[in-house]
């Protein structure tokens, strides 16, 4: 993905009935949504938190880890 995208991703990783969230990446905010309910709510960030969270998955230090 890269920061210009605009369309919703999910993880190649991912299967079809598996329980996924979807990622938009913007200009000021990235979106976060649920793969099975693309018409329900989304929660966006801001580029920095979401930096953060991504940086903490890498390292192993992300809450429920």
């Amino acid at each position: 993905m890269t920061a210009r995208r605009r369309d919703w991703c999910k993880s190649s990783r991912s299967s079809s009935n598996a329980n996924c969230v979807e990622v938009r990446l913007g200009g000021d905010a990235v979106g976060v949504r649920d793969s099975k309910d693309v018409a329900g709510p989304a929660l966006a960030f801001g580029p920095a938190a979401w930096g953060g969270f991504v940086a903490a998955l890498k390292a192993g230090s992300a809450p429920g880890r």
